[in-house]
């Protein structure tokens, strides 16, 4: 039994991707974006192409996660259709999964205070 089930693969001529919604059963509360993409990626065997995570949502009361994705052939027109926030959440996503968990982020990391006479 897998973890993922397909409730909807639909092609999309008209904007040139593929649009994947899915349940992640057993994993609610524990899935990140990342780790989502990862899954669908080899599951459809998607190597080499941009999967871009739309929605994971958590369903109430039931340990499943709807998710749905888009699949591009193309990253260049995947910026022309999507907005640059979707981007900017896989980036930020993507620098805190490589940051070493000790570290602390810059804006938190205190600087030397001079002191006033």
């Amino acid at each position: 039994m897998s973890m993922i089930e397909v409730t909807r693969d639909v092609k999309n001529p008209l904007l040139s991707r593929r649009e994947i919604t899915c349940n992640f059963k057993g994993l609610s509360g524990r899935l990140k974006k990342l780790e989502a993409v990862d899954m669908i990626s080899k599951k459809f065997n998607l190597e080499g192409k941009i999967v871009i995570p739309i929605l994971l949502k958590n369903e109430t009361g039931r340990p499943v996660v709807s998710g749905s994705f888009y699949v591009y052939e193309d990253e260049k027109l995947a910026k022309e259709h999507l907005k640059t926030a979707v981007f900017a959440r896989i980036e930020k996503a993507k620098g805190a999964a490589v940051k070493p968990e000790g570290e602390a982020p810059a804006e938190q990391a205190e600087a030397p205070k001079e002191e006033s006479k």
